[in-house]
C-alpha cells in the first residue's frame, strides 16, 4: 500500500476526539514523562552531584545510567508479556507506580545493588511502557489524528528533558535526597492523573475496505523501519551522551554554556512530537520519517564539522526536534505498513523498540569505548552517528525505489 493510498484512505474518516479519548492522550502524556521523560534523562544532570557528595564514585554513577538502558530493553521485550498477564490498563498503572517508586528509593543510596535495582526497574517501566501507551490509546483515535494524538503523548519525552535542565538544578539546592523525593512526589502527582484515563480494552478494528499491502514487500519495509530505528539509536546517542560535554571542556566554553545548549535541546524536544506527528499526518509517514533521517544525518554531521556557537545551536535544535519527534513518525509509519492487523502492529511496535533500546545500550559502551582510545575525539563520534544515519536514509531510498520499479 502506498503512502498516497493511506492518506486517501484518511481523508474519509472522521476526526473529532471526544473528552474520553482527550483523558486517555492525557494519561499518555503522564506516563511518558514520568517512566521516560524523568526516568531517564534526569539522571544526567544528577551524575556530578551524586559523585561530589560521594554517594557514589565516577564509575559507579556511569554503571547506574547503564542499568537503566539495560532495564529499558527489558522492558520493551518484556512489556506485552506484562499486559497479557495484567491486561493494558493494569499492567500501565503497575509500571508508572514502580517508575514513581523508584524515585522515592533512591533518595536513600543503601548500596550500589540497591540503585543499580531501582534503576533498572525504572528502565524497565519506561521500556514497556514506550511498547504499550500508544497501542494501548491509538485504536481509540480516528486514523486522520493518530499522528497529533501520538504526538501529544510523547511529548511527555520533551518535557523530560526540557525538565532535567532546569527543574533539576532548582531541586539541587536543597539537596540530594530532597531532589529525588521532589521527583518522585512530582510523579506521584502524574500518576494518580493518570490512574483513570487508560482505556479499558482495546476495540476491535473494523474493515476498512482496502486491500492489504503485499506480504513480501510490507515485510521487507517492516523489517527496514526495524534498522533505521536501530540507526536512530547510534546517531542520537553521542548526541545525548557528549553534546554538553563537547562544547562545555571539548571547545573550551565552560559547564554553563554546554548547559544553555542542554536547555535549548529539551526547550525543542518539547515540540517535536507534535510537529513531526502532524508532519506525518499531511504528508504521510513513511514520508516525513525519511526526511527526518535526513535532518539528523545532516544535524549530526553538523556537529562533526564545525565549532560555530551558531551552527552548533542550529543543530542543537534539529537534534531536539528529532530526538522526540521520530518516535511518532516510527509509530505512525508501523500502522502505515500494518494497517488492517492490530495485533501485529502491537507486535511490530514492540519489536522495533527493542531494536532501538539494545542499540542504544550498545552504541553507549561502544561510544564511550571509541572516545577513551581515540583521545577524546568527539568529531569522530559525531560522525559515526551521521554515517548511521546517513546509512539509514540511503536504504531507504534504495528500498522504496526497488518498490516503484516492481
Amino acid at each position: 500500500m502506498s503512502d498516497q493510498t493511506v492518506s486517501a484512505m484518511r481523508a474519509g474518516q472522521p476526526t473529532s476526539l471526544d473528552a474520553r479519548t482527550l483523558f486517555a492522550m492525557l494519561a499518555g502524556f503522564c506516563a511518558s514523562l514520568v517512566a521516560i521523560g524523568l526516568a531517564r534523562f534526569a539522571y544526567t544532570p544528577l551524575i556530578p552531584p551524586l559523585i561530589e557528595a560521594h554517594w557514589f564514585t565516577s564509575s559507579q554513577a556511569v554503571t547506574l545510567g547503564a542499568a537503566n538502558f539495560a532495564g529499558y530493553f527489558a522492558g520493551a521485550l518484556f512489556g506485552r508479556a506484562i499486559a497479557s498477564a495484567l491486561t493494558n490498563r493494569h499492567a500501565l498503572r503497575l509500571l508508572m507506580a514502580i517508575a514513581t517508586a523508584a524515585f522515592f528509593a533512591c533518595a536513600f543510596p543503601l548500596s550500589i545493588a540497591w540503585f543499580f535495582a531501582w534503576r533498572f526497574l525504572s528502565g524497565l517501566s519506561g521500556g514497556a511502557i514506550m511498547v504499550l501507551v500508544a497501542t494501548t490509546i491509538l485504536p481509540h483515535i480516528p486514523p486522520a489524528r493518530r499522528g497529533f494524538a501520538s504526538g501529544m503523548i510523547f511529548i511527555g519525552l520533551g518535557f523530560g528533558i526540557a525538565a532535567s535542565g532546569t527543574l533539576i538544578p532548582m531541586l539541587l539546592h536543597h539537596g540530594l535526597h530532597d531532589t529525588w523525593m521532589g521527583l518522585g512526589v512530582f510523579s506521584l502527582v502524574l500518576t494518580a492523573l493518570a490512574w483513570f484515563g487508560w482505556p479499558a480494552s482495546n476495540p476491535v478494528l473494523a474493515a476498512q475496505g482496502a486491500t492489504p499491502p503485499s506480504g513480501a514487500h510490507s515485510g521487507v519495509r517492516v523489517r527496514l523501519l526495524y534498522a533505521q530505528y536501530a540507526a536512530n539509536a547510534l546517531g542520537l546517542v553521542p548526541v545525548m551522551i557528549l553534546l554538553v560535554d563537547c562544547i562545555a571542556r571539548g571547545y573550551g566554553r565552560g559547564a554553563g554554556v554546554g548547559a544553555s545548549y542542554w536547555v535549548l535541546y529539551g526547550a525543542a524536544a518539547i515540540f517535536g512530537p507534535l510537529i513531526c506527528g502532524n508532519a506525518g499526518d499531511r504528508i504521510g509517514f513513511g514520508m516525513a520519517y525519511r526526511a527526518v533521517l535526513l535532518l539528523q544525518a545532516c544535524a549530526v554531521a553538523l556537529l562533526a564539522l564545525s565549532a560555530n556557537p551558531y551552527v552548533i545551536g542550529v543543530a542543537t535544535v534539529a537534534l531536539g526536534v528529532s530526538t522526540t519527534g521520530i518516535v511518532p513518525l516510527a509509530l505512525g509509519r508501523v500502522h502505515e505498513l500494518l494497517p488492517h492487523d492490530h495485533t501485529e502492529q502491537r507486535a511490530a511496535w514492540s519489536r522495533a523498540t527493542s531494536a532501538f533500546a539494545l542499540c542504544q545500550a550498545l552504541a553507549g559502551y561502544g561510544y564511550s569505548f571509541l572516545f577513551s582510545h581515540t583521545h577524546d575525539n568527539y568529531a569522530l563520534i559525531f560522525a559515526c552517528g551521521a554515517c548511521a544515519l546517513a546509512i539509514a536514509f540511503m536504504a531507504d531510498l534504495i528500498v522504496n525505489r526497488k518498490r516503484v520499479e516492481a
